[in-house]
């Protein structure tokens, strides 16, 4: 079997299929920090619950198990969170310099 490489999956010559890593997933992270940044509350949980399941079942649907599945929705989880996290960062760094030249 010819190796063949699109968006979600990259089959090998042992005919095996591998995901690529949700965490490598860029634009999908930046997108759910943007969109987590914009709702609060039960909307921004709801939200959340539905990308992570529909991560999940995408997984899931190219046979990856439990455990597989698991590792690699929080991996998502972890980039996203860090995504969001430097989306405060670089302001924060600004006020801080500007702050002490005072």
């Amino acid at each position: 079997m010819e190796a063949e490489v699109n968006e979600r999956t990259s089959v090998f010559k042992a005919g095996g299929i591998v995901a690529f890593p949700l965490g490598a997933r860029t634009g999908e992270i930046d997108r759910c920090a943007r969109e987590l940044d914009r709702v609060h509350g039960n909307a921004a949980l709801q939200f959340w619950k539905a990308e992570c399941r529909k991560l999940a079942d995408e997984l899931s649907m190219l046979g990856l198990g439990e455990e597989q599945i698991r590792s690699q929705v929080l991996a998502f989880q972890a980039e996203v969170q860090a995504a969001i996290a430097r989306r405060y960062e670089a302001p924060a760094v600004e006020r801080n310099r500007s702050d002490s030249r005072t």
